[in-house]
């Protein structure tokens, strides 16, 4: 796989980038409230009501009526001194690796203090939740304010309003990346080769954690990162070699080295086609990515100095 590049991505189809940028202009999020009107930016509760700012709630999971203030300022400093180690003074995950909140069900469910009670007494800690055998009050609170800030969202997995919160991402096994880098990107990529000084080049974790994660390579030429090509093999034994411009079952075009454009009938297999695609690897390794594999390995190539 070829891993010099989170984040655009992956070298998509023209026509899947067009419906993902169609889907984009469709669905756009609202506006995020002015840090200024919204009390939860400014460290307080938000305004009580159905959701969000002025009573508009953006997805279903805020159509609730909030808690009263003085019980979500007090899940606030509960979940502070309990929880934001692990998930994040803004419930994004914190610097000792626990998952997005904003995004789990049990966040985002109506009876969320019925859900968080049993996982609090330790119903996951095999899975690395320790128990807090909280009071039902503290859950019950520590709910409410787990709402309060899901209702200021923009959209769901958005982050809330508020000041900008500076991410701490290396927060993986160096040691667990190497094996897994050894494994995943080994036969394509080196730490002694196209990845030596890698974490010089690329200093602020994040933005290595997107690049490796997206693929990409930042300032490389598409020509020289990302350019699908393709041999086009006829039954006379001529090879065409240029840009995989398109290709379905009935037709193979590619951008040849003077610029035209040669186009080519197909009925099957027939003529041979081969593909080159320098990112099927990244593409085939997203889906089997997990967050403990993304934060290893990121711990391991800011290591590459």
């Amino acid at each position: 796989m070829k891993l010099l590049v989170p984040v655009a991505v992956l070298g998509l189809t023209l026509a899947t980038a067009t419906r993902v940028g169609l889907a984009d202009r469709q669905q756009a999020p609202a506006p995020a409230p002015a840090a200024q009107d919204n009390p939860a930016a400014r460290g307080g509760p938000p305004p009580q009501g159905r959701g969000g700012r002025g009573g508009r709630a953006t997805f279903p999971a805020q159509q609730r009526e909030l808690a009263d203030p003085a019980v979500i300022e007090r899940g606030r400093g509960i979940y502070s001194a309990t929880c934001s180690a692990c998930h994040g003074g803004d419930l994004r995950g914190g610097q000792l690796g626990g998952p997005n909140l904003l995004r789990s069900p049990v966040v985002l469910a109506d009876d969320i203090a019925v859900q968080l009670e049993p996982i609090l007494k330790g119903s996951r800690a095999e899975r690395g939740m320790p128990a807090f055998p909280l009071p039902a009050d503290d859950v019950a609170a520590i709910g409410a304010f787990l709402h309060s800030v899901v209702a200021t969202m923009r959209g769901q997995g958005s982050p809330p309003p508020g000041p900008t919160v500076e991410l701490q991402v290396v927060v993986g096994d160096a040691k667990a990346g190497a094996a897994y880098f050894s494994a995943k990107c080994g036969s394509c990529h080196s730490a002694d080769g196209d990845l030596r000084g890698l974490a010089t080049r690329v200093t602020e974790p994040r933005a290595l954690q997107n690049m490796w994660v997206a693929g990409g390579g930042r300032g490389s030429a598409p020509s020289d990162r990302r350019i699908v090509t393709a041999v086009v093999t006829e039954p006379s034994g001529q090879r065409t070699q240029g840009r995989l411009v398109r290709y379905d079952d009935f037709t193979v075009t590619l951008a040849l080295a003077d610029g035209t454009l040669r186009s080519f009938a197909r009925t099957g297999d027939v003529p041979k086609l081969e593909i080159n695609d320098p990112m099927a690897g990244h593409r085939a390794l997203l889906p089997t990515l997990t967050n403990k594999d993304m934060h290893d390995v990121t711990a391991y190539l800011v290591t590459l100095k």
